[in-house]
């Protein structure tokens, strides 16, 4: 027994390695039209609601397919590696579809509609996957997946740095990467905990509602997605108009784009580390001071906003890395509270959820720029943590009740 132990944890580790890598890869699809926004809206001219909608169609995009996916519970009745692999792969074509089709036309939109489906069973296949190898330490296990996620979501924006005016050199790296993370998600193996449903289970998704853990678990995650995706999609830009302010556009734009990579990273890095504090101190507590953090963060950005370049940076970076820890440990708690062969169906669901509220969110982003300016919508982000604080905190007093003989 104790030889096979060591042989176990070298498994699991190799497996999540390779998982890991797999996610990073698959997900540097999802922010590629708005870290090479600049160059197409240069090239082609792009309307600013079709700027729009090649960023919000993955969002929809992504709330379609994850609906399918948890309606039919795909990834509780197949093997996950499989359904992840097809997906990262066919996404990777959809999007390398965009240097054959008109950047901002009607074709370039229904592509990004594409990735975004695919996707949905990229991120919640992935969890799905990592729950299935620990319990006691599933915090750090889905901040693990989570931090991968963020890193993919961080590519593009380094892609777009590193190929400078060539935005088709970044597309076409970027789709490769997709198909070679579907492969190396291949590799991997499914863990002693990982569950299977027998059948498909439509009803299953009702769970959100009828048990509280999950449907408070749900409104924590509702409140973070507020605020995470607009801040993502449009980051870049926001920083190449505030930079504007004190350098010329050839300046500005690749600072912009270093510090958007380095903020959405830097939230990466951030999941990880609180997903071991999670495990000692509670997943619903850090999710609470990780939106404290990140609402009081989007409030110091928008007073820094046109300010000094250095300030705005620095409040930039705290944002980026506050704004994600929560996500991994919302994620966790609906393992933790589902039942085994549901968790995949519940935890897709919930992206669901999240992601149609990012389409709105995403979307009206740029209008309502044009009616507030930067600073006003930066301060309209912080609601959403504020609500997902309360979501928390009511499903601390569930907890506290539970435990009183």
């Amino acid at each position: 027994m104790s030889s096979a132990l060591p042989s176990e944890r070298a498994l699991k580790w190799r497996s999540l390695g390779l998982l890991m890598l797999a996610e990073i890869a698959a997900m540097s699809l999802w922010f590629m039209s708005a870290a090479i926004l600049p160059d197409l809206t240069r090239e082609f001219g792009i309307s600013p609601f079709r700027q729009a909608a090649l960023s919000s169609a993955v969002q929809i995009g992504f709330v379609a397919g994850a609906l399918v996916s948890a309606s039919l519970g795909l990834a509780d009745r197949i093997d996950p590696r499989r359904l992840f692999a097809s997906c990262a792969i066919l996404a990777g074509l959809f999007n390398a579809s965009l240097l054959i089709v008109e950047p901002g036309g009607a074709a370039s939109i229904v592509a990004r509609f594409a990735t975004g489906a695919l996707l949905a069973g990229v991120y919640p296949v992935g969890m799905k996957i990592v729950v299935g190898w620990g319990q006691k330490d599933r915090g750090f296990l889905v901040g693990m997946l989570v931090g991968a996620l963020t890193f993919g979501s961080a590519g593009p924006h380094l892609l777009a740095l590193l190929g400078g005016t060539d935005w088709r050199w970044s597309l076409t790296v970027a789709s490769i990467a997709s198909a070679v993370g579907g492969v190396l998600c291949l590799l991997t193996d499914l863990g002693p905990y990982h569950a299977r449903a027998a059948r498909m289970q439509v009803r299953a998704i009702l769970t959100a509602w009828t048990n509280p853990r999950i449907r408070y678990a749900y409104a924590g995650y509702l409140g973070h997605m507020w605020e995470l995706y607009a801040m993502w999609a449009w980051i870049g830009v926001a920083l190449g108009v505030s930079f504007s302010a004190h350098m010329g556009p050839e300046t500005a734009v690749p600072l912009a784009r270093l510090i958007a990579f380095a903020a959405i990273a830097a939230g990466g890095a951030a999941c990880i580390v609180a997903g071991l504090a999670a495990d000692r101190i509670g997943k619903a507590n850090i999710a609470i001071i990780a939106m404290a953090v990140s609402g009081t963060a989007a409030l110091a950005s928008a007073l820094t906003f046109g300010g000094p370049v250095w300030l705005t940076i620095v409040c930039v970076l705290i944002w980026g890395a506050a704004i994600l820890p929560d996500s991994a440990q919302f994620s966790a708690l609906v393992a933790d509270y589902a039942p085994a062969d549901q968790a995949g169906s519940l935890m897709t669901f919930q992206t669901a959820l999240g992601f149609a509220l990012t389409f709105f969110t995403v979307q009206l982003t740029p209008l309502g720029v044009d009616l507030i300016g930067w600073p006003g919508v930066f301060a309209l982000m912080a609601i959403g943590p504020v609500f997902g604080i309360l979501g928390m905190l009511r499903l601390k007093r569930i907890l506290k009740s539970a435990m009183k003989p």
